[in-house]
């Protein structure tokens, strides 16, 4: 247990050792002894008065440090009866400790700063204390004073069955300082939990700074403080959220997307292609200053550890096109710190005076109801985002004012262009970063989401290459804002198939997979609401009552035939919805099946056609 100084004066320093390695381990610590600047500064006078003293004497001195030679020097410098006048042994002593330090000025200093308790003044509440520290250091993280009163409590219960010799109790302000002399990490671990207290007190590095444009992009996944409108309703459609990469050479932002949908594989698959390809702004109703050139193929892809990024989708799509992924470790988004940075910039200098603007901290919202202030529409804010991404960010400089980042693009495309894709692997890119899935080839072709998809090219493909149990599974991909249309892989052609939706009425144009799956949720709920459940729960207790006394009426039966002779003698006797209900055979029937014969059929003739038949199939 460390000694504590408990209700001592403020003016009165505890002891500590002079070095931090005295007390604690650092790792790979390179510890240098501390000198004059640390000390308060009326140490550091007295210390420099020291110094100069000795100085002084060295330099008038005759001889040894001896008291004849010493006093007449001192003599001259402190008239008698001065306070401030040392003994000639206290400045002998001050020379010595001066020369075995190498001339260290620090040796000088006064150490009455340690002087202080050396023992605790209370003793024998160590159990007790530690009871309550338990208590304190909880996930829960209550009040010291709750942990206090729970210490004190301990005491007095104890000092009941004592008569003499209680175990005394420190006040409050000395149970404050115990806790507050803790090693801070494992307190925050006991109370926070260890992925606060790293990031609290784990080492910091700087990344190693890219040298080219496009050689390190990071993506992030952010929900925007800003309430948009609906298009056509003009009614409040929510905060959207956005996925960005950005350049961290440059500084420039690569693409974007932005939707309603949560974050997924699909709003990274769509940043990315936006981001490799180059920018078309012409579909803009907006002039624009500038333009963005920012595009190309991505050495390095940072990422963080969401569901969206671990897809094989995306892993195969980005290998297949030079891409190399970077997976950051789990919880520690400042990995990746310029894209976190930049979803701040966004938020303070452009929604910032937007109207119908949210705040992340529900605090800062105070009187303001963004929901009704919200003025801009979806379509409208794109078209503004484009604006200050081109016009506005590219243009400025950074706040350090050591970069512009399109004229450090334009310098790093200069020295370093990236690769740029052509038409054919623009296209089998945007293939590759579809959804993808797997289903069976049939004779109709393939269906999905209950859709169909077939075309005269499948069915080509089904009459020239035959297919096994193994190779009728095919890989698909759909892109989930437009399902009218899928792509095959085909291992015989090694290449995918483009294979349109089979429906006519136009019904998948332009659909995409969230709608069909909510057109198709509300279409069961309307067939479900429907349905008379009453009269078909009636209908269905009575079809089980029938069958359960046409199984009792079988069990009794004295004939017991064999279940496959009497499901074939059912065949025979046409047994049906539109025929007869029974394999009984009437004299009639004898007559019409045997051509005019007055013999009646026996069970042993039924059986033996049963059995022709049965080895005939």
């Amino acid at each position: 247990m460390t000694d504590f100084n408990d209700e001592f004066d403020e003016s009165i320093i505890p002891n500590k050792p002079e070095t931090p390695s005295q007390y604690v381990k650092l790792d790979n610590a390179n510890l240098i002894k501390r000198d004059l600047d640390t000390f308060p500064d009326f140490l550091k006078e007295k210390a420099l008065d020291k110094y100069k003293l000795i100085s002084f004497i060295d330099k008038e001195i005759k001889g040894g440090w001896t008291q004849k030679n010493i006093n007449p020097i001192i003599d001259k410098l402190f008239n008698e009866g001065n306070s401030n006048r040392p003994n000639w042994r206290t400045v002998a002593r001050w020379r010595k400790k001066y020369i075995e330090s190498n001339g260290d000025l620090a040796s000088l200093v006064s150490e009455h700063h340690k002087r202080g308790n050396r023992k605790k003044r209370i003793e024998g509440d160590e159990a007790f204390f530690d009871k309550a520290l338990e208590r304190f250091l909880d996930a829960k993280r209550p009040k010291v004073s709750k942990a206090y009163q729970y210490y004190k409590d301990l005491i007095v219960i104890a000092n009941e069955k004592i008569v003499e010799g209680k175990i005394p109790a420190v006040s409050y302000t000395a149970f404050n300082k115990r806790i507050k002399a803790l090693p801070p990490y494992p307190l925050a671990v006991a109370r926070h939990g260890k992925f606060k207290a790293d990031q609290w007190f784990a080492y910091c590095s700087s990344h190693i700074p890219p040298t080219r444009i496009l050689e390190r992009v990071e993506i992030d996944h952010t929900p925007l403080d800003l309430i948009l409108l609906d298009d056509e309703l003009l009614i409040p459609i929510g905060r959207p959220y956005l996925t960005l990469l950005i350049d961290v050479f440059s500084g420039c932002i690569m693409g974007f997307h932005l939707s309603y949908k949560c974050p997924s594989y699909v709003s990274a698959a769509k940043a990315i292609s936006h981001a490799i390809k180059p920018k078309s702004l012409d579909s803009l109703s907006i002039e624009l200053q500038n333009d963005w050139p920012c595009y190309g193929k991505i050495e390095n892809l940072v990422v963080d550890n969401g569901a969206e990024f671990w897809s094989k989708s995306l892993e195969h799509a980005c290998h297949s096109a030079g891409i190399n992924i970077q997976y950051n470790p789990v919880r520690k988004p400042w990995l990746k710190p310029f894209v976190e940075r930049f979803f701040g910039v966004i938020n303070q200098y452009f929604l910032s005076e937007l109207p119908g603007k949210t705040f992340s901290n529900i605090l800062e919202k105070e009187e303001y109801k963004p929901e009704k202030d919200a003025i801009m529409r979806f379509s409208t804010f794109v078209e503004e985002f484009h604006r200050w991404i081109v016009d506005v960010h590219h243009q400025e400089s950074d706040s350090r004012e050591t970069r512009i980042p399109i004229k450090q693009w334009n310098t790093g495309f200069d020295v370093y262009p990236p690769l740029k894709m052509s038409d054919e692997e623009e296209e089998r890119f945007s293939v590759l970063m579809r959804i993808s899935d797997e289903r069976t080839l049939t004779r109709n072709g393939f269906k999905f989401e209950e859709l169909m998809y077939d075309s005269t090219a499948l069915a080509d493909y089904r009459k020239h290459y035959p297919q096994t149990k193994k190779t009728i599974k095919k890989i698909i991909k759909v892109d989930p804002d437009d399902i009218s249309k899928i792509y095959v892989y085909l291992d015989e052609l090694n290449s995918y198939l483009e294979v349109p939706c089979t429906d006519l009425s136009g019904y998948t144009k332009g659909l995409s997979l969230y709608e069909h799956k909510t057109i198709k949720k509300i279409n069961r709920e309307i067939i479900r609401e429907s349905k008379d459940s009453l009269g078909l729960a009636k209908a269905r207790m009575a079809i089980h009552e029938r069958v359960k006394q046409e199984q009792e009426l079988f069990i009794t039966t004295k004939h017991k035939a064999k279940i496959l002779a009497v499901k074939k003698q059912a065949q025979l006797a046409d047994i049906s919805n539109t025929g007869k209900g029974t394999i009984k055979i009437e004299q009639d029937d004898n007559v019409k099946l045997l051509s005019g014969d007055k013999t009646r059929f026996t069970s042993s003739i039924i059986d033996s056609w049963c059995d022709d038949l049965e080895a005939f199939e």
